[in-house]
């Protein structure tokens, strides 16, 4: 039985080597409270400053919610995200993210990343299990995804 493999951090490991099915883990305790409230507290290293800085301009309409916050704790997450985005520091997995994304594109969805689809192309049926839920619950499959690291469990 192959496992099923969803999330954020799934643009990685086309070719399967360990070391690419990681990325470096998010650690600042006001962004993993704060995004980790709902859902999976991302690695800013899946989208470019351009789409984080779009996605925290837009928190009073979140995928349909209400994220909003303190104007102070906004900035400083903005700048985690920002400071540690795609196209900020670079690196194997940023390089393999940017390559889908167009000039001046500000994607939202890590889902939607052509190289995810391929890596994660399963029945609907394996999506709407109680335990997965959504595409982008890394941790149903990836149980070591909040640490960064993608590989197959």
């Amino acid at each position: 039985m192959r496992s099923i493999v969803v999330g954020a951090g799934l643009l990685l490991s086309l070719t399967a080597p360990a070391l690419a099915d990681r990325v470096a883990p998010l650690t600042d305790p006001v962004t993993l409270k704060a995004c980790g409230e709902c859902h999976m507290a991302f690695q800013p290293d899946f989208l470019p400053a351009r789409s984080w800085a779009r996605m925290m301009d837009t928190l009073d309409n979140h995928f349909g919610e209400s994220a909003a916050m303190a104007p102070d704790k906004a900035a400083h997450i903005r700048r985690v995200l920002e400071d540690g985005a795609a196209d900020r520091v670079g690196g194997k997995v940023a390089g393999r993210f940017l390559r889908w994304v167009a000039p001046g594109g500000t994607p939202q969805r890590i889902t939607e990343n052509p190289a995810f689809l391929r890596k994660h192309d399963f029945p609907e049926s394996e999506w709407a299990r109680p335990e997965v839920k959504a595409k982008s619950n890394c941790p149903a499959c990836h149980k070591r995804a909040e640490r960064g690291d993608y590989e197959e469990d």
